[in-house]
């Protein structure tokens, strides 16, 4: 049966205009970011309360209330899909936070890098096709992973002991895969089902579970 060079390509050009980045998808970016730089800034103080008095139980331990601060990067590749979405609202979230002010300044931002590209590796090694529960909450490990590795270096935890770091990684994997990973994908299923993502993939899906 012949097949025109139009209907053979089709597939092609329909996965490349997949990836790419749309007006409302760079909108919907700087919203979520400037959303969640502020959900970032108000755990500051709880995040960092909860952080202390975990760590004064057992050094390290205090990595199971980070998950709050890589919920961006899991949000932004739920819901936007596309390459470099995960990346980016978590360092507009970053940013943000830091320009609001806190105790860590500009060192932020580069938690911010580190946390979004743990995140955007998973969505990446999924090839950006699936975005179920637990590709979430491998994000949000991933995203855990990230912050862990900065941290051996600009808080300089590669001095202290292998038990700490074991912990902390643990704890960091744990918080990140339960607050960002889990508590985004019911956040984003939520938003979904009002409506307000009818232009975005997330939408559609959750109109037709419904």
């Amino acid at each position: 049966m012949h097949t025109s060079t139009s209907a053979r390509t089709a597939p092609s050009v329909a996965s490349a205009n997949r990836f790419q980045w749309r007006v409302v998808d760079i909108v919907v970016a700087a919203v979520l970011g400037v959303a969640i730089g502020l959900v970032f800034w108000g755990w500051n103080t709880v995040g960092g309360l909860w952080f202390v008095a975990m760590d004064g139980l057992t050094p390290g331990l205090g990595g199971i209330a980070v998950g709050i601060w890589l919920i961006g990067g899991v949000i932004g590749g739920l819901i936007i899909r596309k390459p470099g979405a995960a990346l980016l609202v978590e360092l507009i979230a970053a940013i943000v936070s830091a320009l609001i002010g806190n105790v860590w300044g500009v060192t932020t931002i580069f938690s911010g890098l580190a946390q979004g590209l743990g995140a955007e590796l998973i969505f990446l090694a999924f090839l950006y096709v699936r975005f179920t529960l637990p590709v979430a909450m491998l994000a949000g490990a991933g995203a855990g992973i990230g912050a862990w590795v900065l941290e051996l270096f600009l808080s300089a935890n590669i001095a202290k002991t292998v038990e700490f770091n074991l912990i902390y990684l643990g704890s960091l994997i744990v918080s990140g895969a339960l607050l960002a990973g889990l508590v985004g994908w019911l956040l984003v299923r939520a938003l979904a089902a009002t409506g307000a993502l009818s232009r975005f993939a997330v939408g559609r899906d959750a109109r037709r579970d419904v």
